[in-house]
């Protein structure tokens, strides 16, 4: 967000951030369900979700920006909930999908 706002507006940043997080989580999930698959798409969804919340409200929202408006001025929903949840949906869609096709890789 930060670079798109210094390239762009910030409506056309907020987006391209909320078209470019779901591709990017769906990616990232993908690769994770076909390699690894050690969690559930819900309990993983949960898990590739509260990584991005929790960078940022401890570097953004604490450390940068020394500010919680990030999570609760007018443009938090666009900013902040709309990418979060896409980012849930994407992983847990995308191993909803991949796990039905294909089985669980065995630990040795």
């Amino acid at each position: 967000m930060g670079i798109g706002r210094a390239i762009t507006t910030e409506q056309n940043a907020f987006i391209i951030h909320a078209i470019a997080t779901p591709i990017v989580a769906t990616l990232v999930s993908m690769n994770y369900f076909k390699k690894f698959h050690y969690t559930s798409p819900l309990f993983t969804g949960i898990i590739f979700v509260l990584v991005p919340a929790a960078m940022d409200l401890l570097i953004m929202a604490l450390l940068i920006l020394r500010s919680m408006d990030m999570f609760i001025s007018q443009g938090s929903l666009f900013g902040t909930w709309i990418p979060l949840t896409l980012i849930f949906l994407a992983t847990y869609l995308t191993g909803m999908a991949i796990t039905k096709s294909t089985p669980r890789p065995v630990s040795p």
